[in-house]
């Protein structure tokens, strides 16, 4: 399991000692040779599978690999102490490049073809092993063209935690971290290789507490006020809320405290909700309503109840100006060619999903440019996009047809597919952010159509208030 100590070695004596590259072609070169080191960590940060604000260990291995190759190290930024930025350069235009390091609970899979668990508390379920290392492999390679080409300019990797409900990007945002930055360029591991303008949804999350008195449910228990019936007349009226809400919206709980037997009347409950919408106003009013309904379900069973925001982030601000090129880079690397071995993989884990046999032809190609995106899920990346233009693509790191956060994408993020797919982002992002140094006007017609999108009067509010980040929210 342990690579990092013999790979830190090879690093030191081959990673930064690489003759001068100047030319583009290369640099992206020399950045497929370290595919297999590449590998080796991303690999050790899928085995310590650190849950959000827990990432010690991921954490630091990024920021060793970076420190050895020359870039300086802030830690725990933004009163996180797992955020990290590191920067090589001077000057402008500042390119950074996100990072994302966090696992998801209760998805531990070993890198096989069947659901068997690793006997972990978490899994990379969403890749962000691969998401880390592939952004810090671009940022490396970025760098290696800067200083062989004496070239201006400054690129910076964001070591950003917790995406998972954590919304740690989003302290980062409020701490003024990405003000001075020109451009922001991100990934995400998939299921197949696009970079077509995206969408989000704008999120709301927070934990409802209630309390009540507890007694013997048998012998006493007009003396008691079950905290657990706050939290089920809450969901009860939510839950019938949701045919009153825009259909686009989405409203999940889950119970996370509900007593600890039957015979005991619970004086303390917890639930832990998510509203989303595409619009980050609808989001606060849904919000709203369902404090509302959490307040009535404290009064009508004579507990009491708090809450406490976890996380909050906008919807996502697409560049189409930068998109067009991430496009046009991601089509120029092409996607990848499975071994004999990985068909054989990919076909049993297209059978757990239903499939016949895997789609190896979405791997190997490229989703044609579209302009317009519908959104499914939520991303802290969000919050970047509306301070600075910010650009993204997927590759695809998991089998064709394999949904995130499930157990089929764990497995795969394991295997030399995911780190196929990884290479291919490293690759994209390294030559974006080298087209990003060499042509200004670039830069400039993306900030103008950012603040064009943005609109004259946009006024940034964290969604998730001016509390502390919340580092305890996996615990």
């Amino acid at each position: 399991m342990r690579k990092t100590l013999i790979l830190l070695a090879v690093l030191g004596t081959s990673f930064y000692s690489m003759k001068a590259q100047k030319s583009e072609k290369d640099i992206i070169k020399n950045l497929e040779q370290k595919s297999d080191e590449y590998g080796i960590i991303a690999q050790n940060i899928w085995e310590f599978a650190e849950m959000g604000y827990q990432e010690e260990q991921s954490s630091g291995l990024l920021q060793k690999t970076l420190q050895d190759a020359g870039f300086t190290i802030k830690k725990g930024v933004a009163g996180i102490p797992t955020a990290f930025i590191a920067e090589y350069g001077s000057g402008s235009p500042v390119i950074a490049i996100m990072g994302e390091f966090d696992a998801l609970p209760g998805l531990s899979q070993k890198a096989v073809s069947e659901k068997e668990s690793a006997g972990a508390a978490a899994g990379h379920a969403c890749g962000h092993h691969l998401f880390g290392t592939a952004s810090t492999a671009a940022a490396i390679s970025t760098k290696d063209w800067l200083e062989a080409n004496k070239s201006k300019g400054t690129i910076r990797f964001y070591g950003t935690p917790a995406e998972e409900g954590g919304s740690g990007k989003v302290y980062m945002v409020r701490e003024g971290l990405f003000n001075d930055v020109d451009i922001a360029l991100h990934w995400h591991p998939g299921a197949q290789n696009a970079a077509s303008a995206g969408a989000a949804l704008a999120n709301k999350s927070a934990k409802f507490r209630f309390h009540g008195i507890s007694a013997h449910a048998a012998a006493s228990p007009d003396k008691g006020r079950s905290a657990l019936d706050g939290v089920e007349a809450m969901n009860m009226m939510i839950n019938m809320m949701r045919e009153h809400i825009p259909q686009e919206a989405r409203i999940h709980y889950v119970i996370t405290d509900g007593g600890k037997a039957p015979n005991v009347i619970p004086d303390f409950a917890e639930v832990y909700y998510y509203a989303r919408h595409n619009r980050r106003d609808v989001v606060i009013e849904i919000f709203d309503r369902m404090v509302k309904a959490a307040d009535g379900a404290a009064l009508g069973t004579g507990t009491t109840m708090d809450y406490e925001m976890i996380g909050g982030t906008h919807e996502l601000l697409p560049n189409l100006t930068l998109q067009k090129v991430m496009h046009e880079n991601l089509s120029e690397v092409g996607g990848m060619e499975y071994t004999t071995e990985e068909k054989a993989f990919a076909d049993k884990i297209a059978k757990s999903l239903g499939q016949e046999k895997a789609d190896f032809a979405t791997a190997k190609s490229v989703q044609p440019y579209k302009t317009e995106a519908k959104a499914f899920g939520s991303t802290d990346v969000g919050d970047v996009s509306f301070t600075v233009p910010t650009v993204g693509f997927s590759t695809a790191t998991w089998v064709p047809g394999t949904p995130a956060h499930s157990w089929q994408a764990v497995a795969a993020g394991g295997t030399s597919i995911g780190n196929k797919g990884m290479m291919i982002a490293a690759k994209t992002l390294t030559m974006t952010a080298i087209d990003l140094f060499k042509d200004k006007k670039l830069v400039a017609s993306a900030k103008a159509e950012f603040l064009e999108k943005r609109g004259a009067d946009f006024k940034y509010i964290p969604l998730l208030g001016d509390r502390a980040p919340a580092l305890d929210y996996r615990k």
